[in-house]
């Protein structure tokens, strides 16, 4: 150090710009370099050097990672990396000086503290309890403090679901993260995880998860408070204990306070307390959740604290001429008062662990003791404690004895670790791994083509970091849930939802779930809370989307509408329910409640369209409103209503013995023919309601549910109960306009025929008939014969020709014998009666009324009986 050269030490609580007066001062230099706790650190300083000087005059000098242009005149580097005297720059900076208290790594920085001096400027930065170490090691430091910008107040325990926004929970184990991050997901939305495992990629990216709002919520571990400056209101300690190591010891009100300290930014206050119900007990140690003390929350909010008493020291030039020389100046003891031996840290265990392996004995020579101590010295990055990186090292060292690592050698373990399946548990372990080879891969005198390794081993750990970063992100976040939460408050014009044209719900491009028609249905992959809280986005943001929705539908043809079910449904959803009501055809439409809760202009319009489409598909129902309208004529008379009465009742038809027929004077026929009734010789019917497209849509609206969907089939296979418009014909159904037409053209032969006959003098005469009709409509011969039965036509089968006789066969005779005393078709299968029409017999088939067999004996009393009443 030159004369005149300053040594100061700025001290002062988090939060008081000490780093920020660093860089200032740094900048201000021809040189400089600036040692930190952490790799993460270095990174943040070295991108914000790289913004106000040349990036070629910015190096970033860390174990895993170099970043050293030729000529670079500003280091920033981690405590280890950093050059021991300074490097000969400027200006010298060491960052969290305090953590030369440090069981594991306060040697380090307590070397730094003592020898690492810039030509001009040194500075020394640290907490205000450093101050005693400062004056005995550094009497010729200058020291200020600096006033922390902002105030920490506490605030006392608070639930997981009252914790403000912008909040940090901060565990002391990997499964108390987790736990508490769980419990974010599910009632907050989610939380960045932010613990000392992690690779500085997938912190990075964590951090700016919650750093760009997207979370509220951060959960860490302690790491948090070493020099991570975040933009938070308030820290909840999920635990005031910690395992150090060797034993589960509560945290000192310095450590709690460099924690709580994370809490406010530049002048904005901050506040801190303690996470309640969470359980009752935490840690190695089983011991019961405490909360702060009175004392513990004065020196907090003060920032009073007992000062640091000892710093740890080991000998940073140890001789290397054999290794017991080595190990013996390592466990040097220190000569000042305020300096202690620290416990063996990793290198040193591991170190002498080796020593006593048969490897050592080939260890001789300055040379070989320290490329073997440089081996030693790899951090355990992947933590499985000392045995399992012992051997590693071991492994490490059989291979260096060769000279270099092979390229090829490291390229493949390298590529061992490109694989980015697995849960958080494994990527963490393989970016542990790499960052090892990483290490290796920075020494000069280890591996061949040590640039392009290197480069492959930051690639596939920036690989991995971003596999770690998805995975904590699923399972720590839920992005729709948070974004809900924030939404939920704001005016419905301004929630940001959008919908698809396949129907799915977004906000923010989030999946809330779909629309299906005008209905919202939640996404079925949330919980219970996430389902309510996404019914509530829908019904708060959709009414108006849905409303432009249904003006468009009304202005459009509406060809995806359709009437099934007794409903108004548009491409299958409902639209609104169609009720039909006593003495009118046209029914009432009743809007489904998801129209119901669309704006009334827009509700309106479809309504309006809706009502005007239907009257329209309503036409085919003409006849039918015709009857109705006559039913309500008081000219149709007392007789003919009843009869239009049931042909409403039977949608357009009725049975003729069912219709009381007998009581409609024949005067008031003309009348019924003239709205479209037929009087059947079988059943009395409207004909253009039997037509399919009027059958189909009775069906459709309800109101005949006998009807058949399909097509009004000719014939049809008979059945139980038969649709509506159709009459039994044996094995066959028959289509009631066409059953009339048989019969009508049965009769038209039969008169034909009685005519000739009653001109040659003959009362009546049979008749020979031609099925073709009835067979070429679908009906097969012996249901014609069963179907014209119900009309009073026998048949009479001709006898076979004789054996031997020649010509045509004789054709069947018909002849017509209405049943007296009973309606036509009453018996709608008469399976006995046309088993009997088909025997050849010259009785009078099928009316046992006149049969011979019933004819009363001469001079019997009936027999008088009968001649009285003839």
């Amino acid at each position: 150090m030159q004369h005149g050269a300053s040594i100061k030490a700025v001290l002062g609580p988090t939060n008081t710009g000490k780093t920020h007066l660093a860089i200032e001062r740094m900048v201000a230099h021809s040189s400089g370099c600036m040692g930190f706790p952490l790799r993460l650190l270095a990174r943040e300083v070295y991108d914000r050097l790289c913004k106000i000087k040349p990036e070629r005059e910015v190096a970033l000098i860390t174990g895993e990672e170099r970043i050293e242009p030729e000529g670079a005149r500003y280091l920033c580097c981690t405590a280890e990396a950093m050059p021991r005297g300074g490097g000969g720059a400027a200006f010298v900076a060491l960052d969290e000086a305090q953590i030369g208290a440090d069981r594991e790594r306060g040697h380090i920085f307590t070397d730094r503290l003592l020898n690492a001096r810039g030509r001009d400027e040194t500075l020394l930065l640290g907490a205000a309890t450093l101050a005693p170490m400062v004056e005995a090691l550094v009497p010729k430091a200058e020291i200020s403090d600096r006033p922390r910008f902002s105030t920490l107040t506490h605030i006392g325990p608070r639930k997981l679901s009252r914790l403000p926004p912008r909040s940090a929970i901060v565990a002391f184990s990997s499964e108390q993260v987790y736990a508490v991050a769980e419990m974010l997901r599910r009632f907050r939305g989610g939380a960045a995880v932010v613990m000392g495992a992690l690779s500085p990629e997938t912190r990075n990216k964590q951090v700016a998860l919650f750093q760009s709002g997207e979370v509220d919520y951060i959960v860490a571990t302690d790491a948090i408070g070493m020099g991570l400056n975040l933009d938070i209101n308030h820290v909840a300690f999920a635990g005031l204990t910690k395992f150090d190591g060797q034993r589960t010891r509560r945290l000192t009100p310095a450590e709690m306070a460099q924690i709580a300290g994370r809490a406010g930014r530049h002048q904005r206050d901050g506040t801190f307390g303690t996470l309640a119900g969470i359980g009752k007990r935490e840690g190695r140690g089983g011991a019961a959740v405490p909360e702060f003390t009175e004392e513990e929350i004065y020196a907090i909010e003060e920032h009073h604290f007992a000062p640091v008493t000892k710093l740890f020291w080991r000998n940073a030039e140890p001789r290397f001429d054999t290794l017991p020389v080595l190990i013996g100046d390592l466990e040097q003891p220190p000569r000042h008062d305020v300096l202690r031996t620290p416990p063996p840290a990793i290198d040193l265990v591991t170190l002498k662990r080796l020593a006593e392996e048969p490897l050592a004995q080939s260890i001789k020579g300055a040379g070989s003791v320290r490329r073997f101590w440089e081996a030693c010295s790899l951090p355990d990055f992947r933590a499985r404690g000392p045995d399992v990186h012992a051997r590693f090292v071991a492994r490490l060292w059989q291979d260096l004895c060769e000279g270099y690592l092979g390229a090829d050698y490291v390229a493949a373990r390298i590529a061992e670790l490109d694989n980015m399946s697995g849960d958080i548990d494994t990527l963490q372990g393989r970016i542990a791994a790499v960052r090892s080879w990483a290490y290796i891969c920075q020494r000069p005198d280890w591996v061949l083509a040590r640039d392009e390794m290197a480069a492959r081993a930051r690639g596939v750990e920036a690989k991995l970091s971003d596999a770690l970063h998805g995975r904590l992100t699923e399972r720590f976040v839920n992005r729709r849930t948070t974004i809900l939460m924030k939404s939920l408050g704001q005016d419905a014009s301004a929630l940001p939802i959008t919908l698809d044209d396949d129907g799915a719900v977004f906000v923010e491009d989030e999946p809330i779930g779909k629309v299906e028609g005008f209905r919202f249905i939640a996404d079925h992959a949330g919980s219970h809370a996430d389902r309510k809280m996404l019914l509530a986005a829908g019904e708060k943001g959709l009414p108006s989307i849905l409303g432009k929705r249904a003006e468009e539908l009304a202005e459009s043809s509406l060809e995806d509408v359709s009437i099934a079910r007794g409903a108004l449904r548009w491409k299958g959803h409902l639209l609104a329910d169609l009720e039909i009501r006593d003495g009118q055809l046209a029914p009432v439409l009743t809007v489904a409640k998801e129209i119901e809760a669309l704006p009334d202009g827009s509700k309106a319009k479809l309504k309006e369209a809706l009502e005007v489409w239907l009257t329209a598909k309503l036409a085919p129902l003409e006849p039918l409103e015709k009857l109705h309208m006559a039913a309500r004529d008081p000219e149709a008379g007392s007789q003919a209503r009843a009869l239009l009465l049931n042909l409403i009742a039977g949608h357009g038809h009725v049975a003729r013995e069912k219709a009381g027929i007998e009581h409609l004077p024949k005067e008031m026929r003309p009348f019924l023919r003239k709205i479209g009734v037929t009087f059947g010789a079988l059943d009395i019917f409207a004909p253009a309601l039997l037509k399919p497209a009027p059958r189909q849509l009775l069906h459709a609206l309800g109101i005949d549910r006998r009807a058949l969907e399909e097509a009004m089939l000719p014939v049809i296979a008979d059945r139980k109960k038969l649709p509506s418009g159709y009459r039994h014909a044996g094995s066959q159904a028959i289509r009631l306009d066409l059953a009339e037409k048989i019969v009508r053209a049965t009769h038209e032969t039969r008169a034909k025929v009685q005519a000739k006959a009653q001109e040659a003098g003959k009362k009546r005469a049979k008749f020979v008939l031609d099925l073709a009709l009835p067979i070429s409509i679908g009906l097969e011969e012996e249901n014609a014969i069963r179907l014209l039965g119900q009309a009073g036509f026998r048949v009479q089968r001709a006898k076979p020709l004789t054996e031997g006789a020649f010509g045509p066969p004789r054709p069947d005779r018909w002849e017509w014998r209405p049943s007296r005393g009973r309606p036509h078709g009453q018996n709608k299968h008469r399976s006995k009666q046309n088993a009997k029409n088909a025997k050849p017999s010259g009785t009078r088939a099928g009316n046992p009324n006149n049969s011979r067999k019933s004819e009363p004996k001469p001079g019997n009393a009936f027999a008088a009986l009968a001649d009285l009443v003839r």
